[in-house]
């Protein structure tokens, strides 16, 4: 039976890594408003001894599977490929650059999920999977000799053109130069993909126009103080943009051979939806079934959440912690990232520790359940005892070339850093 006249049917072969294998093809239908999707493996990546399960969501198994989103927040995507799927600010300029060509070509019909996905620039997509067209091309990709991820050179033309979409103001050029630039990437700030000086790929944070503090000194503060206190973090650095600070984020899913690394949020390995509440037991329950070494994770993840809690980083949601592909279909914690001290906030962590417990508020019931994160209790207070080492230098860092902030700037932070129970 033909599809109805209204059905849009697209099909998209799935690739992994850096050589592009295939390993399955998605179909995705949209009726009306309905968004829906089909994933189904290749034989081949199925008996392959390299093949394994890229999303916990899908089944290890011949077949297309279906997904549709749960919720009006949450993806039609199974969950590894919408964990590549851009977020609020690459959305947004995404839209933004659609809206201006829908003025000039009223026939552009709306944006779909699809649409958002396969606006996303191949060389950056976040972790291993690629999309190829019917036409050959990987999306999204440009003509050669052009290129989409911008050298550190030309960091000053990628803020520009994010403030001017901040303000509303911004020119066709500014939404072409961020198109695939400024779109791979979660999280609601501007900022865009770039290449440092010696070819590492690397996240560019650019100020807001709305802060009121230096947001992306404090981002490296934090990533800098989590390796002090023994976390495996992103690495970064602050580049100065005349008397703007950009917080450059190298990316942990990247070899340094440019192959990249398969990638799935907590969320996708939760299978959980945008609108669940879930736990750090959970979480702890996942690393128990999937990681290669599960107790070097499970302590590191107890570590971090002692972390967050001193710096009163409240931004855990479960996008925000994810696992790299280890070998052999096993998974590993990935470095900490996007993590920030929130001087103006509670602490209060976003993601409960258990249902039972709720969020993480004090030291008391983080050591209360070190046994399930396969500590005893001295292991437990050693390593919150060398956190707070770590943290309690935190104006030293702070001050530091690395990070560089002002005295006057370093009291806009003091408020994350008071003194834990």
């Amino acid at each position: 039976m033909a599809a109805p006249s209204n059905t849009l049917r697209q099909h998209v072969q799935v690739c992994v890594g850096q050589k592009g294998t295939p390993i399955g093809s998605l179909i995705y239908t949209r009726q009306g408003r309905r968004e829906s999707t089909a994933f189904a493996y290749d034989a081949s990546w199925l008996a392959s001894p390299d093949g394994f399960n890229v999303s916990a969501d899908l089944q290890w198994t011949s077949g297309y599977q279906p997904h549709k989103a749960a919720t009006a927040h949450d993806s039609p995507f199974h969950g590894a490929l919408a964990d590549t799927a851009p977020d609020a600010w690459g959305r947004r300029v995404i839209a933004r650059d659609h809206a201006k060509r829908r003025q000039k070509d009223p026939t552009l019909g709306a944006l779909t999920e699809l649409d958002y996905l396969l606006a996303v620039d191949d060389s950056a997509r976040v972790g291993a999977l690629r999309l190829k067209g019917a036409d050959g091309q990987w999306h999204r990709s440009v003509e050669p000799g052009r290129r989409t991820t911008p050298p550190l050179i030309a960091l000053e033309r990628a803020f520009r053109a994010s403030h001017a979409i901040e303000r509303g103001d911004e020119t066709d050029e500014d939404l072409r130069y961020l198109q695939g630039r400024g779109t791979s990437l979660g999280g609601m700030r501007p900022k865009c993909t770039l290449v440092d000086e010696n070819g590492r790929l690397a996240i560019g944070k650019f100020p807001s126009i709305g802060d009121t503090r230096s947001v992306t000194r404090g981002e490296v503060l934090a990533l800098k103080l989590a390796q002090r206190a023994g976390i495996q973090a992103a690495e970064s650095r602050v580049v100065q943009l005349a008397d703007i600070p950009i917080a450059l984020i190298y990316r942990f899913d990247r070899q340094p051979d440019g192959g990249r690394i398969p990638y799935q949020s907590a969320a996708t390995m939760l299978q959980a939806s945008r609108d669940d509440e879930r736990s750090y037991l959970e979480i702890a329950e996942v690393i128990r079934r999937h990681a290669l070494d599960p107790t070097a994770d499970l302590q590191q993840l107890w570590r971090r959440l002692i972390f967050n809690l001193l710096i009163t980083n409240v931004d855990d949601h479960l996008q925000n912690h994810g696992f790299l592909h280890a070998t052999n279909g096993h998974w590993r914690l990935s470095p900490a990232f996007d993590i920030n001290p929130f001087p103006d906030k509670d602490r209060e962590s976003k993601v409960w520790l258990s249902d039972e417990e709720g969020p993480i508020t004090n030291t008391r019931m983080l050591l209360a359940r070190c046994r399930e994160f396969a500590l005893t209790s001295e292991a437990a207070q050693k390593v919150l005892d060398e956190v707070r080492a770590a943290v309690a230098g935190w104006r030293e860092v702070a001050l530091s070339p690395e990070v560089g902030l002002t005295k006057k700037e370093l009291r806009g932070f003091e408020g994350a850093f008071l003194p834990v129970v």
